[in-house]
């Protein structure tokens, strides 16, 4: 995975004392202790992410790094590795590759642990090298660290630094950074150090001299290296293990650092209160200052550096607890009483409604309140598909939009919506409209959407029209001069279909067609390439034509005649499937003579980008021939597979294709 990167030049950043004792003579320090004890714990991970775009949740392939924590196989790494993963595979230090599976994510401190699945090992019995965390807190600035992981999606390495800096964030009014909505910054402060780091480093440790974990590896600032403490690390990685997820408290305010200008200001100073928020119903105001959290001294934030000890102090008490705050409005003294709420995330995951075009979010507390609204009671429009059902619609639907009714029905959460969409579809043969009531700022509009099944595309049977079975090129002035016919026109063939009329004709490839009955063919310029099988097409089906041709330098003539084109095979012209996410058609009689196709399997017309198919390495024009080792022999067969599968639900299915020349073997892994 790449790493998060802030392209400053420089940074100003605030750092404790400098230890002359850890900072000298580090060239002589031993460091293979550590990499003796760490190395064994690495973790590289592949992984296969989902994330929301242009109306569909899109696929794509990323690495990171990881450590192994616990003899059961938990691998801690960041969140934005392996947070939005659906399918991993994990390669330990000795190249065995292990499934693995999402344990639990948080994208406020960026850390998600996955577990290996030991049964998928070699030698399932064999132990696991564990890693071992060490006290962020004793780290002083210029002690040795280690930055250890997988740069690139390569095999584990490691790079030498010191750290530069204990309590280093993103520098105020440069770059706002987010992770799924959550502000990184407001509760991690990292351990600058300047170990290199390289994209896929991500999620890899940052270890001490004695081989522990003291930081995860998350960002790159300028030439610094990022982690996160290994404290922080530490605790959230035993939660997600135990409960899946972090729980956290709420209470409605934002702070910011003191004013220079702030007179008597001491602690935090509140920057903003949401309304109906604990904090809110307390009755604090925006400028009052905290200085005391449940009886806990707040130090005096005078830098953003200074926030995120606030941040922890509400966000790590347990929701539902009446705490006590203390503080200053205008130099008198102040105290207020609340009840803290349960932290929902700002934004919620997204989901896809692939007969509308659209990505949707249900709203969260935080997400309403940005928007000025006092429930969460409708549908966020996350993306929209432009080309699809409501992209088309007049007005058409925006992300940020608020869907609230269908049909006159409410809608107040994602499942909501999709229950009526599958109500509504299920019996439909063709697109039909949906009234969709929905919020856009502070209007309220409607519009009326076509929503149902695809349809699948049919070609129109064209009027026989002759056919030649052959290609060719436009003999260009510069051509003819190589070729020793200079001031000649016409084309050049460069392939006959065996079993057509060039073919029995006797024509060949490398045959300069110079005039078609007694006429020139007016091709010279390279968008005359339509020149030739315009003029056959002007003729009847089974009409006899003559062509004056120079072959191996020899002028001759040759007879050819002509026969209505072939028709493709019977059946569906195409079928998209919308689970791999591409669209194959049926190879023609013509299509498989002209260019040496197999008899049996079918064409791949389109790909889409980050599909399932397109993560297993299919592209447009490949022919399949096999699908698990079963022949494909019409396009029919390619769909009743395809669709088989969905109830099956393999692991992953094997095509075999043909791609040019060669055929080659690729193995998808869908999510179902």
């Amino acid at each position: 995975m790449k790493r998060i990167f802030i392209p400053f030049a420089a940074l100003a950043l605030s750092c404790g004392p400098i230890s002359a004792e850890s900072s000298a003579g580090t060239d002589q320090i031993d460091i293979r202790p550590a990499i003796e004890r760490m190395f064994p714990t690495l973790v590289r991970i592949h992984v296969v992410m989902e994330e929301g775009s242009g109306g569909r949740m899109k696929k794509q392939q990323g690495s990171g790094s990881g450590a192994i924590i616990s003899a059961d196989g938990y691998v801690l790494t960041n969140h934005h590795v392996a947070g939005r993963g659906t399918r991993f595979l994990c390669t330990l230090s000795n190249r065995e590759e292990v499934d693995a599976t999402l344990v639990g994510t948080d994208a406020l401190s960026d850390l998600a642990v996955i577990k290996l699945d030991l049964s998928t090992r070699r030698n399932p019995e064999e132990p696991l090298a564990v890693a071992t965390f060490g006290d962020s807190d004793a780290l002083q600035v210029g002690d040795v660290v280690l930055a250890m992981g997988c740069p690139g999606g390569l095999s584990q390495s490691i790079t030498r630094g010191i750290v530069a800096n204990t309590a280093m964030i993103v520098p105020r009014n440069q770059i706002s950074m987010k992770l799924d909505g959550e502000r990184v910054g407001e509760l991690v402060r990292w351990i600058g150090h300047d170990a290199v780091i390289f994209g896929g480093n991500s999620g890899g440790p940052l270890v001490n001299l004695a081989g522990e974990i003291i930081g995860v590896n998350e960002v790159g600032i300028a030439s610094l290296g990022g982690a996160i403490p290994s404290n922080l690390a530490k605790s959230v990685a035993a939660e997600l293990i135990e409960h899946g997820e972090i729980t956290r408290s709420w209470i409605g305010l934002e702070p910011q650092p003191l004013l220079r200008r702030g007179g008597d200001g001491k602690g935090a100073l509140v920057a903003a209160v949401w309304s109906g928020s604990p904090a809110d119903e307390a009755g604090i105001e925006a400028g009052d200052y905290i200085t005391h959290y449940n009886g806990e001294e707040v130090p005096d934030c005078h830098a953003p550096e200074d926030l995120p000890v606030f941040n922890a102090m509400v966000l790590e008490t347990d929701p539902g607890t009446e705490v006590t705050l203390k503080g200053l409005r205008r130099g008198e003294a102040k105290s207020w009483t609340l009840t803290t709420e349960l932290r929902e995330p700002t934004l919620a995951k997204e989901s896809e409604a692939r007969s509308w075009g659209l990505t949707l979010r249900n709203l969260t507390k935080v997400s309403a309140l940005e928007r000025r609204r006092d429930d969460t009671h409708g549908v966020l429009i996350d993306s929209v598909k432009n080309a699809g059902p409501s992209g088309q619609g007049k007005p058409p639907l925006r992300p940020d939009d608020i869907i609230r009714k269908l049909n006159g029905e409410a809608i107040e959460t994602v499942a909501a919506f999709e229950a009526f969409t599958d109500r509504f579809t299920s019996e439909l043969s063709e697109p039909a409209p949906v009234l969709v009531e929905f919020e856009r700022g502070p209007e309220s509009l409607a519009t009326v959407i076509e929503v149902g099944p695809e349809l699948e595309s049919q070609r129109p049977r064209t009027a026989d029209k002759p056919w030649l079975g052959s290609t060719a090129q436009v003999i260009t002035d510069d051509l003819a001069k190589a070729l020793g016919v200079k001031g000649k026109r016409g084309v050049r063939l460069t392939s006959v279909a065996d079993e057509s009329p060039a073919g029995r004709a006797g024509l060949k490839p490398g045959d300069l067609l110079l005039k078609l009955d007694g006429r020139v063919i007016p091709a010279r310029r390279p968008e005359d390439q339509g020149v030739l099988p315009e003029l056959i097409r002007s003729y009847p089906t089974d009409a006899e034509i003559e062509f004056d041709l120079i072959r191996d330098g020899e002028p001759m003539k040759l007879t050819v005649q002509l026969e209505a084109r072939p028709d493709p095979d019977s059946g569906p012209a195409d079928f998209k499937d919308d689970r791999f996410e591409f669209t194959a058609s049926s190879l023609s009689d013509s299509q498989r003579r002209l260019a040496s196709l197999p008899e049996s399997g079918v064409l791949i017309e389109k790909v889409e980008a980050n599909g399932w198919a397109a993560l297993g390495g299919l592209i447009a024009g490949d022919i399949v021939l096999e699908i698990n080792h079963e022949a494909v022999p019409s396009l029919d067969k390619l769909k009743e597979t395809l669709l088989s599968f969905r109830k099956s639900q393999p692991r992953s299915i094997v095509l075999f294709v043909q791609r040019g020349p060669r055929t080659l073997f690729l193995e998808l892994e869908p999510r179902w």
